[in-house]
Parts: C-alpha cells; sequence; structure tokens
C-alpha cells in the first residue's frame, strides 16, 4: 500500500515538473493508420548504475558499451480510436504470444510520457516483439526492451512530424526510454554512450544519455568483444529496482557515488589513450563493487553464483599466464561478460570452449560485440 501511494506521489509530483523541451504539441493532422519496426540492443554498463531517485534520475553517472548482436526487435501497428477516450488501448505479444502479464509495466510507461507523446490516447496500438537473446538469460531485456518500445514511439513521431531532426529525435528516444528502465537510455546509440551528468562529458544529463564521440575513441577499443556466460538463466531472487531502492540509505551509497564518477573520469581517458590496463582494472573493480553494494544492503542478498566466482577465478589465472587483455564484468546478476580486443577473438573463444563452458548453464553463451544502437527497419 505504502509503495503505491508513494509512486502515485512521485508521479504526480513529476507531472507538476514535467520538461518542456521534450513535449509535442497535439497535431490535429494524423495518419489514421501505420506500422514501424525497429531493433534496439541491450547494453552492459562498464562504470555501473546503482541507486537511483525519483522519476529515474541516475544517484551517479554510468558508461556503457552498446550491444551488437543481443537486442529487441520491436513493431507497432496504429491504428486511429473510432471512438475518442482517455483510456491507453494496445495488445501486446511477446514472441508471438499475448502476454497480459506486461501490460502493467507499459501502461505504468505510457503514464510518465504521456505528457510528451500526445498521440498514446488517439490510437490503438498492437505491440509484437521478441528478443534475439534467451529469455531471463540475464541479458538487460528491460533496457532493449524499453528502448525498442521508446524509439518505435518517436518513429510515429517523425512520420507526423518528417522535420523532426534526427539528433533531437534520438536524444528524445533516450529521454523517453529512461523512464521505462533507467539503463534503457543507454541503449540508443553507440558504441560508447554516458548517462547522468559529469563534468568531462560535453552535454551529459541526467535525463538522457549521450554517445562519445568516436574518433576520440582509441583504435583498440573499437569493434570490441563481449562474450557472455550464461551461468544462471534463473529469475533473479531480487530484482534491480529493489536492489536500487535498497542503496537509500546504504552505510556506503555516498562514498559509492563519488567512486563512480571518479572511475567515470578515468575510464574516458583510458578509452581514449588506449589504456587497456587502466580499463581493465577499473571495469572488473566496478563488477564487484556493484555486488558489494548488494551484499552490504540492508536486506543484503547475492547474485553471484559459485559458478560465477569459478569463471572469474579462470579468467584471472588465464591472463595471468597468457597476458592476454581479457576481463570480466558483472550486470545485477550471476553471468559474466568477457570483454577483450577483437585481435585476441580466436584465442579468447578457444579459451572459452576449453575452459570456461563447464561453468555454464548446458554449456551457452553469447558471442557478441559493441554495436551502434538503434536501427529503422
Amino acid at each position: 500500500m505504502f509503495t503505491a501511494l508513494t509512486n502515485y506521489i512521485c508521479l504526480k509530483l513529476y507531472h507538476m515538473h514535467m520538461y518542456p523541451e521534450f513535449k509535442s504539441d497535439i497535431i490535429s493532422e494524423i495518419p489514421e493508420t501505420g506500422k514501424v519496426k525497429c531493433t534496439v540492443p541491450s547494453n552492459i554498463a562498464l562504470v555501473k548504475y546503482w541507486g537511483k531517485r525519483a522519476i529515474q534520475l541516475p544517484q551517479n553517472p554510468s558508461i556503457s558499451f552498446t550491444l551488437d548482436v543481443c537486442k529487441t526487435e520491436t513493431s507497432i501497428a496504429f491504428r486511429k480510436k473510432e471512438t475518442p477516450n482517455k483510456e491507453y488501448e494496445f495488445d501486446f505479444f511477446f514472441e508471438g504470444e499475448k502476454k497480459p502479464e506486461f501490460e502493467p509495466k507499459i501502461i505504468s510507461f505510457f503514464e510518465r510520457i504521456e505528457g510528451y507523446i500526445p498521440f498514446l490516447k488517439t490510437y490503438r496500438f498492437t505491440i509484437e516483439t521478441s528478443n534475439s537473446f534467451p529469455h531471463s538469460s540475464g541479458i538487460a531485456s528491460s533496457a532493449s526492451g524499453m528502448g525498442a518500445l521508446a524509439y518505435g514511439l518517436m518513429l510515429i513521431q517523425k512520420e507526423i512530424n518528417p522535420d523532426l531532426p534526427e539528433e533531437e529525435m534520438l536524444q528524445k528516444a533516450s529521454f523517453l526510454a529512461r523512464l521505462g528502465s533507467g539503463s534503457a537510455c543507454r541503449s540508443i546509440e553507440g558504441p560508447i554512450t554516458v548517462w547522468g551528468s559529469h563534468y568531462q562529458v560535453y552535454n551529459s544529463s541526467d535525463l538522457y544519455a549521450v554517445r562519445l564521440n568516436s574518433d576520440e575513441i582509441h583504435q583498440v577499443f573499437k569493434n570490441y568483444q563481449d562474450t557472455i556466460l550464461l551461468i544462471d538463466k534463473g529469475q533473479k531472487k531480487v530484482s534491480s529496482t529493489v536492489g536500487h531502492n535498497l542503496m537509500h540509505g546504504h552505510p556506503f551509497a555516498e562514498q559509492r557515488f563519488a567512486q563512480a564518477s571518479e572511475n567515470l573520469t578515468s575510464l574516458k581517458e583510458a578509452l581514449v589513450k588506449g589504456d587497456v590496463d587502466t580499463f581493465i582494472a577499473i571495469v572488473e573493480s566496478e563488477a564487484l563493487t556493484l555486488h558489494a553494494m548488494m551484499m552490504s544492503s540492508t536486506p543484503y542478498f547475492i547474485l553471484m553464483k559459485p559458478n560465477t566466482l569459478s569463471a572469474i577465478e579462470k579468467i584471472w589465472e588465464y591472463r595471468e599466464a597468457t597476458g592476454s587483455k581479457i576481463c570480466f564484468t558483472l550486470d545485477a546478476g550471476a553471468n559474466i561478460h568477457v570483454l577483450y580486443p577483437e585481435q585476441e577473438k580466436e584465442q579468447v573463444l578457444d579459451f572459452i570452449k576449453n575452459e570456461l563452458v563447464v561453468y555454464c548453464d548446458n554449456g551457452q553463451y553469447i558471442c557478441d560485440k559493441i554495436g551502434l544502437g538503434a536501427i529503422k527497419l
């Protein structure tokens, strides 16, 4: 009851303080019907965001690799209602099956973005979506899923207003995606994005993610590889939303937020200089710090599994023995993202097949790399 009341109050306060730069006027002449289709990838944070304030604003800046293979494909068919009303009308299908259990999250998202997307109650929508990766595999499906829904709605906005500049469209898509899932705002563009205000990142904001200038990134980080070890494909016992909320009153929260900002400064410098050793040190420390926050919250919880730790130790042993630039990061779960330069791809994949696959659920892993973000189909 308290949570529902708190959310209601936050939503009312949110609508009182909307951001006028993202509002759109109601257009009198809009299409009767149409359909848009797009893909949006997931992303993996290098400097982690953990802890937020209302509504969907980060307590610290984060930086991420946008992925390429792990993505959500979404189509949105829209038809003008015969009788206007004040309801959101939509049917939602996931991988070909109607999924009414997902509808409350979409309604909550629509409530947050209604002031920015004026046609939400004008149309009835049919939303069809599918993932290129296994459901509940530990890949951030909320990031790609909400990113695709937000980008799809902006494609409709673009049809209504063809003069909308591409840069503004992407920025607003990121802004909207954030209101569905915080990390989703980092999936709209790529290959490297920053979300959260940071004095060393031009135009950075808590409201949306910005793309780092690819020309500034050292060649060694171009086409960086990410092989995802599916250690545990089960549903997480503690959701990310609950985990974020546990940062309120956390004994190490303020130190953590300051650490993340300092790490982003150092990591950005490493990406520019091609300093892979500093990249490794920061990325692995960030992954372990994220899970340390979980283990030291009240109540405390652990999302890593024994095989997570075993695989990490193998990665460290391999790096020590070979001089490889392989490293790992973790999201809020048990699965491991193995990161490495493209020139090591053959050797690292051999290592994964020979040494790490034994720790994966049914021997499953996904080969991915950094990508470019949302694509209209």
